[in-house]
């Protein structure tokens, strides 16, 4: 989620009794031994967290770029009719799946990950407008497919960064109610904590270190990003993708991420992997080293050895200045021209490793 959106340029700014006043720093520094872990880390420099190149967040010209294409550009922002949905209900999760793994897309980067017994959900954003104020936000395109409230019981949740389509509060407040247990990157616990989550209920990781529950192994791994949910806190927490290590089946989700070579170095220390989730969606010409394109998505599939291939970061928000079906569009052509087999579902669908699944161009039907 870019934070040179209209959202994110007045986001520090909330409505009092008195007027208006500034949003209280969030990224706060992380007391005792946390603030010791993040001032040691290799990727905390000078006070901030660094990507492992350098890296534009935006390129200038980026404002009259984005007010003249908001004013005149000619681009579909969101979907003329409604997106079909494939429901979820309670009782599709009563079993396991009978090879072991299986991921639903719940839309947006939101999956629910079933693998040796252990159920994880990625990045749950389950609010319909996300928002880092109270009074302006982004409404998503469809609800989501299964109520939060029919959830099945979720032993870890994996978060890659703070912004708001990735890390909401509601939802985060609601599954650690639950007594759900959540992975982040480092600094992230810093907001847990402000949000009255206990410590006992997530872990902070670096890149490249990894927890293990049951017999699952899931391991922080690098991305290219940023973070920050408002002007002030830019960079306070730590950004990346993960990897899920199963005892027969891999997946690797990518995270808001550019292009780097930290997909061959994934690849290679932990690939290949059976399913990819890649971002292919949210790209803009102005901040070309924060999120793949397509064709750079279909790269970092095949940089990472990966053999299915399901898109995501698309079809929920209007984050960006292209079409809202251009990412699964030019997704599906540059696979067919590297040979890449592509998984594209339904919202609420899944695919069940070793069992035959279908793909569906469902967004070709809305017009």
């Amino acid at each position: 989620m870019q934070n040179n959106t209209i959202t994110h340029k007045i986001a520090t700014i909330l409505p009092t009794s008195k007027g208006l006043r500034i949003h209280p720093r969030i990224g706060r520094r992380a007391p005792g031994t946390r603030s010791k872990r993040i001032q040691e880390s290799p990727n905390y420099q000078d006070g901030k967290f660094v990507n492992s190149i350098p890296t534009d967040v935006c390129q200038d010209g980026y404002a009259l770029h984005f007010i003249k294409n908001r004013l005149f550009g000619n681009y579909t922002a969101s979907p003329p009719s409604k997106i079909p949905l494939k429901p979820l209900h309670p009782e599709s999760f009563k079993t396991m799946p009978l090879q072991g793994s299986r991921a639903f897309w719940l839309g947006h980067s939101c999956a629910l990950i079933e693998i040796d017994g252990i159920r994880l959900l990625v990045d749950p954003v389950f609010s319909r407008v996300i928002s880092a104020v109270c009074f302006i936000g982004l409404k998503r395109f469809h609800p989501k497919p299964i109520a939060m409230t029919d959830l099945p019981k979720i032993d870890v949740v994996m978060i890659s960064h703070d912004h708001i389509d990735h890390l909401d509060k509601s939802t985060t407040q609601y599954l650690a109610a639950k007594g759900t247990f959540f992975l982040v990157p480092l600094g992230i616990g810093a907001l847990l904590k402000k949000w009255k989550i206990r410590e006992s209920q997530f872990k902070e990781l670096d890149w490249w270190e990894s927890y293990t529950v049951g017999k699952v192994r899931l391991i922080c791994t690098p991305a290219r990003h940023f973070s920050g949910r408002s002007l002030f806190d830019k960079n306070r927490t730590l950004w990346s993708s993960w990897a899920i290590i199963g005892t027969k089946y891999r997946i690797f989700y990518s995270g808001d991420t550019g292009y780097s070579n930290h997909f061959q170095e994934i690849g290679h220390r932990f690939g290949p992997f059976d399913l990819t989730l890649m971002e292919v969606g949210g790209y803009d010409p102005y901040w070309p080293d924060i999120h793949l394109n397509p064709e750079q998505a279909i790269d970092a599939h095949l940089d990472v050895k990966g053999r299915h291939l399901l898109p995501v970061h698309w079809s929920a928000y209007d984050l960006s200045l292209h079409d809202w079906d251009e990412p699964i569009k030019r997704t599906v052509k540059a696979a067919k021209q590297k040979n890449v087999d592509l998984v594209t579902l339904h919202i609420g669908d899944n695919i069940e490793f070793g069992q035959q699944f279908s793909s569906s161009r469902w967004w070709e039907k809305i017009k």
